[in-house]
Order: C-alpha cells, then structure tokens, then sequence
C-alpha cells in the first residue's frame, strides 16, 4: 500500500484492511471484488490485483511463506527488484538495499558517485536495519530540497557535504500532459451514468469508467462540463468532460448509481462523478 501512497493515507486503510482479511489465508480465499473494494481510493489498483495474485500462490506453492530467493520472490506477480531486495533484507536480513528515490539520493550524496557504486561499501549484521534507515534518512533528514545537513549526525562522512565538486544525478524527463475528451452519458432524474470497460485509457482499461477518447477538436451533440488535470502514476491528463442526458446507452454499457455504489469504482471515476454532481 506503501508505494506511491503516503503514510497517513494508508493508516486507514491498512487498518481496515486487517480487518476484514486478517491474515494470507484468507486474502488467497477472498475474491477479487472484495480486495479492490477494500483497496478504493488508495488508487494504483494493480497493487490490489497482484497481492491477491500473489496470496494464492504463496499459499499453494509456499505453504504460506516469503521465498528467501530473489529470483523466486520475482517470479510473484508484482514483485520487481526493489520489492525483491526490500522483503529479504526485512525478513531474512539477507545484505540487500533496495533502491527507491531517497536511498539513491543518501548514497549518491554520501559517497557522492553513482548509487550503483555506492551499494558495495556496506558491511553489517542488521542489513534489514540498515536498508530500512537509508530509506527513512532519505525521507526525513536526507531530502532533495533543503535536505537538513545541521543535523545530519553523518555529515562528517560525507563526500557531498565536504567536496565542492558535487555528483549531479541525472535530471529526470518532465512527463507532458496527454489530452483527452470523456463522454458522460446520464440519467436526469435518476442519478446515474452510464459506465463501460471499453474505451481508449489503455492503463484502466479492465476497469468502470465512461467513454473516453484521445481528445478532438470537434464534439457533436454533447455538452461541455469543464476542464480538469489528473494523474495517475507517472502519466498526466489534461481531461475535458461532457456530458449528455439519455434513457438509453450503446451496447456494452451499464448504469450506476453517482452516490451510492456496492461495486468497485476506481478514484478516477470517482473524481468524475464529482463533478457530474453539480448538475444536480
């Protein structure tokens, strides 16, 4: 839950999460709709889809337990080298870094070369200690603005902090706004709109939304709502919405409720009901 999503917005859903599936046993046994529900508004649903994935296998193939290899724990749907290094430095204390933003940065700064370098000078008992420290130091003190050096207990050792010559990192390629135009088909008296799995939005593709479209400069028969910016992960949308009242909707399309929902609705659709709501 943690990747890409803050502490504090996680808090709540872990929490309830344990609550309703305590343990592995019974996420292998949930159905998918129950996790995804769980999962909503945390976004990122393929998270969700791949811990459960992963739960059945475990539970099948493990007898319920983390594989101690790293090639095996990246044969787990969703398990990539930063997941593998993480689980088996935290549960095997195996000498693993894995390499997220903040510990590139504290390793970079420290020995001011390249992170892929940097990995090599560690020698300790306490590795899942250790990776665990470089990641919350990247996150507290280590920063990449302003980064809190006055009281940086390890600023003597290091090569960042003394050397006039700094490594640079290489800059990260800004991501462009993709356009796009989504056609809201709804109910006037009713509250409904009308939702399907086919459309253009390739990444939710296998999820509820309305029709979407890459974005034209010519729209017939529909009205403009309003423009809006979202993201999703790395990818950027500049979105125009539409709208248009009808009793009935193409093939392929359902109806659902805009306030009340017993069915998984990512946070992408959410945010369009939201502003649909105001034509009420």
């Amino acid at each position: 839950m943690l990747q890409q999503t803050q502490v504090k917005t996680v808090i709540p859903y872990f929490n309830n999460f344990l609550k309703k599936i305590p343990n592995l046993q019974t996420l292998s046994k949930s159905n998918e709709k129950k996790v995804l529900k769980l999962w909503e508004g945390l976004g990122y649903y393929r998270r969700a889809k791949n811990l459960h994935k992963t739960s059945k296998i475990l539970i099948k193939k493990y007898n319920g337990q983390i594989p101690n290899s790293f090639v095996k724990l990246k044969e787990l749907p969703g398990i990539g080298d930063y997941t593998a290094n993480i689980l088996l430095a935290l549960i095997y204390n195996q000498p693993r870094i894995a390499l997220d933003g903040n510990v590139r940065r504290v390793l970079s700064r420290l020995f001011n070369t390249d992170t892929a370098l940097a990995v090599n000078f560690f020698k300790t008992k306490r590795n899942g200690d250790l990776a665990e420290a470089l990641m919350e130091f990247g996150a507290l003190i280590c920063k990449p603005q302003d980064p809190k050096c006055y009281k940086c207990e390890i600023r003597k050792m290091c090569s960042y902090y003394s050397s006039k010559s700094k490594f640079k990192s290489k800059r990260k390629i800004k991501i462009q706004f993709k356009n796009y135009d989504i056609f809201c088909y709804l109910k006037k008296n009713k509250k409904q709109i009308a939702l399907t799995k086919n459309n253009d939005l390739g990444f939710l593709k296998k999820f509820n939304l309305p029709k979407i479209k890459a974005s034209s400069k010519k729209v017939k028969n529909w009205k403009f709502l309003c423009n809006y910016k979202n993201s999703i992960s790395n990818k950027k949308l500049n979105l125009n919405l539409y709208y248009k009242f009808s009793s009935k909707v193409p093939p392929k399309y359902n109806w659902y409720s805009l306030n009340n929902n017993k069915e998984f609705i990512p946070t992408f659709t959410k945010k369009i009901f939201k502003q649909i709501s105001n034509l009420y």
